[in-house]
């Protein structure tokens, strides 16, 4: 008797190619010599296009991350920005060339004010990359930070299979530097006097520090010969010295003005990532993007933008900790171990209370010596405008530097609103002192003075500070994004993620990934908040909420795996790379809208 034959194998199922839509964008080209871009001029090379915004210090992350890799496949691969702006202020088309040359872009950038290519793209997140093939297929998307290394191997791949295909075309890119301009200051940061009565810059652009005369004018001496990159907050440490935010390098530096000494004093220069310690011995301990540092409570506090936290470093115990804030990104008030900040970019010390400018909040809070965090003014991420008056409504832009005033109130340099204002804490009023400055990134007192460091215009500014305030005419803005229309009831939500070729989840100490989901209002959801260690959840949606914002954060750490045919050497340990992205969706109810809501972090929904 013949034994029956065995079923067929099913074939696998093939993904659909998708075609990359054409790149558009009113703004037009950047680093490219003045040549508009199409596909077709870019038929042949390996494309990637990383949609950014440059308030995202996310999107600032992934810059660095990706040069390497520019660096090393420049003959076959093209990046291209693909600028997508939150805020009124990054759709202005200057801003956008101050942003390109302030972060070094080195590729073309496509300014796109609209979101014309983001939406052709179906993007939903500050930062995405998407890879295209030489034939002008879409083959990867990528959502937030630490792809860079599956991006690599995949270029690697296409740069095999499209060799033999006789598809790759190798050569120079489109990539044209533009003319650089003379000026003693490039894109300042922040400012601080030193006892000498000088001021003393962080020279940003430049990568040092800048010693000035006390007229805010004449250079006195440069400091710093690549000790720094991109320097941002300063503080005066009781000491004399001055602690610096060396912000690329994921490090706090002091300098002695009396003897010229830098040395490092926190961070290893790696970037901190989930899972990482978050106290212990400072120069062990890895750091995320410090903004600026101030001198408070006997320690420095550090307003760490790239973790949405507030960190301490205790020159005497020579240790750092983590003081507010759950890497979670929002407005929340509360406790400090609960609350949420987005992106921490100022400080400023009084007797009782350390200031925070929260810019992508467009917010003023503060922490009091009881550790409770409280917000002045703002009111969340999408939220902002130019308005003055009762605290409740009134809207800054993405403000950069916050300074303490004699009379117990607070200068705001409300950067992309190019103006100074001020918070009264007695009345709780806003006003606006100054306008007209562009991109004020923070300032300084000096007597009855107070000097501005406009950040775009490459200089001090030093301003008397009026007794009366400027009126300007009320604005109110909200980011302008399509909502995701989705159906009542039931909400599926998929996080995709699909490991690169080589790799697999790491699981030896447990989960390898993570989900958050929080909503704004909180009423939007009646159930599936919350933590969890899978990459979906059902969620409910209220009906009575007709309209909202899915706030959604995603991890996962995948490592090498031996099995796939990765080399490792015997005692190695294997390599082990961490995804993150956060996102936030706005979401209108209808009967017709979607029953599930996929969010690509890694690969591409095959759904």
């Amino acid at each position: 008797m013949n034994d029956p034959a065995p079923a067929p194998t099913p074939a696998p199922r093939r993904r659909a190619r998708v075609r990359a839509p054409e790149l558009i964008g009113k703004g037009g080209w950047l680093n490219t010599g003045g040549n508009e871009l199409t596909l077709a001029d870019l038929r042949g090379r390996i494309t990637i296009l990383d949609f950014w915004t440059f308030c995202c210090i996310n999107c600032l992350h992934v810059l660095d991350e990706l040069r390497e890799l520019e660096e090393k496949h420049r003959d076959t691969t093209v990046i291209i920005g693909v600028h997508s702006p939150k805020f009124v202020h990054e759709a202005e088309h200057q801003a956008v060339a101050d942003a390109v040359e302030r972060y070094e872009v080195h590729h073309p950038v496509l300014d796109d004010p609209e979101l014309a290519t983001w939406k052709q793209y179906a993007v939903r997140a500050w930062p995405t990359l998407v890879v295209i093939d030489p034939e002008g297929y879409v083959v990867a998307q990528h959502a937030g930070e630490g792809h860079a290394h599956a991006i690599e191997r995949l270029v690697e791949q296409l740069e095999i299979e499209h060799e033999a295909k006789g598809t790759l075309r190798r050569g120079d890119g489109p990539y044209v530097p533009p003319e650089p301009v003379a000026t003693d200051l490039r894109f300042p940061g922040k400012a601080v006097r030193l006892l000498s009565g000088r001021l003393l810059v962080s020279d940003t652009a430049r990568h040092q520090l800048v010693e000035l005369e006390s007229d805010g004018e004449t250079v006195v001496r440069r400091i710093g010969d690549g000790d720094f990159r991109e320097p941002q907050g300063l503080a005066l440490l009781p000491s004399g010295k001055v602690i610096v935010a060396d912000t690329v390098n994921h490090a706090l530096r002091t300098f002695d003005p009396g003897t010229g000494a830098i040395e490092r004093v926190a961070g290893t220069g790696r970037q901190w990532w989930q899972g990482s310690p978050t106290s212990g011995p400072a120069l062990e301990v890895d750091l995320s993007s410090p903004w600026d540092v101030a001198w408070w409570q006997g320690k420095v506090w550090i307003a760490m933008a790239g973790v949405h936290q507030l960190w301490t470093y205790d020159p005497e115990t020579g240790t750092v900790e983590v003081a507010a804030g759950t890497t979670n990104e929002g407005l929340v008030d509360g406790p400090a171990a609960e609350a949420w900040f987005a992106q921490p970019s100022g400080l400023a010390a009084t007797e009782d209370r350390l200031w925070i400018a929260d810019s992508e909040t467009s917010a003023l809070r503060w922490i009091g010596t009881d550790g409770v965090v409280h917000t002045a003014v703002g009111s969340g991420l999408f939220d902002f405008g130019h308005r003055d008056g009762e605290a409740g409504q009134a809207l800054l832009q993405h403000p950069l530097g916050v300074t303490a005033l004699p009379d117990g109130s607070v200068a705001v340099s409300d950067t992309y609103n190019h103006a100074l204002r001020r918070y009264d804490p007695a009345t709780e009023t806003v006003t606006t002192l100054a306008t007209d400055l562009r991109e004020p990134s923070g300032a300084v007192l000096d007597g009855d003075e107070i000097v501005v460091v406009e950040s775009a215009r490459h200089r001090l500014t030093r301003l008397r500070l009026p007794e009366e305030a400027v009126r300007v005419e009320a604005v109110a803005h909200r980011t302008q994004r399509a909502a995701t229309e989705v159906a009542p009831g039931t909400l599926r939500l998929d996080v995709v993620f699909q490991a690169p070729e080589g790799q697999k989840l790491d699981t030896r100490y447990g989960p390898s990934t993570r989900l958050l989901v929080s909503s704004t209002p909180p009423e939007l959801l009646a159930a599936g908040e919350g933590a969890g260690t899978d990459l979906f959840r059902v969620l409910e949606l209220n009906p009575a909420v007709t309209e909202g914002v899915l706030h959604v954060s995603a991890m996962a750490a995948s490592c090498d795996d031996p099995a796939g045919g990765t080399s490792q050497s015997e005692g190695e340990y294997p390599a082990c790379h961490v995804h993150q992205q956060d996102w936030g969706v706005p979401v209108r109810v209808t009967p017709d809208g979607v029953a599930r809501l996929p969010l690509v972090l890694a690969g591409m929904d095959d759904a």
